[in-house]
């Protein structure tokens, strides 16, 4: 495989799913990963028949060590060749004040948010050191940088992921591995649909009155990152809807 390798968590929707086309249009060979393997599979297939390019499909849950390290640890030596990382899976669950929230949203988005970013990078990015290259791009949000109404615990697990993207890009300086992260204000894809457990007038609602983002400006801001001459690294890069100004701030008559 002559060109270079990117390797997508999350990657049956949303923003994941952007990255894979726009990436695949770019004729990068795509490792993509996610819970679903029907929308893996059609993914895949479509790439493959559109842009032509070397697509590798691995269908795990970031949240399962084990099977986090098996799946990828399944990839011949080539396919560990990752170039570009982007760690895109997670989720917001509940709007709820700390007192009434459930704590299995709580679980699930620290396991997913968190520890699976963990999990994916630290078997990723061995083989970025040994290698001495590489770009790392996780992605955030707005609630990592500003706390609102009703975010705690999704606000600390984007927090924690801003802290991460600062540590791991001083850990890797010494290996030549470029670490960045992408913020997102609102953005219109299935996170407001799966943070209100499947209430599709309450996550329309969240995009009522404005213009959100859309996955591919996200994605479009992650190829930028990637295609950087070598000597630029993006640490950080916060994307809002014109009509936003803050986590809390929205121009609904925009």
């Amino acid at each position: 495989m002559k060109s270079d390798t990117i390797l997508i968590t999350g990657a049956t929707s949303g923003f994941g799913k952007a990255m894979a086309l726009l990436f695949a249009k770019h004729k990068y060979n795509l490792i993509i990963t996610g819970r679903r393997a029907e929308r893996l599979e059609e993914l895949a297939k479509h790439i493959e028949q559109e842009y032509h390019t070397n697509v590798k499909t691995l269908c795990f849950d970031v949240r399962n060590q084990k099977e986090v390290e098996q799946q990828l640890n399944s990839l011949t030596d080539e396919w560990k060749k990752v170039d570009v990382l982007v760690n895109n899976a997670g989720l917001a669950l509940g709007r709820e004040p700390v007192n009434e929230a459930l704590l299995s949203d709580w679980e699930q988005m620290i396991d997913t948010n968190l520890k699976g970013l963990l999990y994916v990078t630290h078997t990723v990015s061995a083989w970025m050191v040994a290698r001495k290259k590489g770009t790392i791009i996780n992605i955030g949000s707005i609630a990592g940088k500003e706390a609102y109404p009703g975010g705690n615990v999704y606000s600390a697990t984007k927090f924690a992921v801003d802290a991460l993207t600062k540590s791991m890009r001083i850990d890797f300086l010494p290996h030549n591995i470029r670490v960045s992260q992408i913020a997102p204000g609102a953005a219109e894809t299935e996170f407001s649909l799966v943070r209100f457990h499947g209430d599709d007038k309450k996550a329309k609602a969240v995009y009522h009155g404005f213009t959100p983002l859309s996955a591919m400006d996200i994605a479009e801001a992650a190829y930028f990152i990637a295609s950087r001459p070598a000597h630029v690294c993006i640490n950080d890069m916060v994307i809002m809807p014109t009509a936003q100004a803050s986590a809390g701030h929205i121009n609904r008559t925009a």
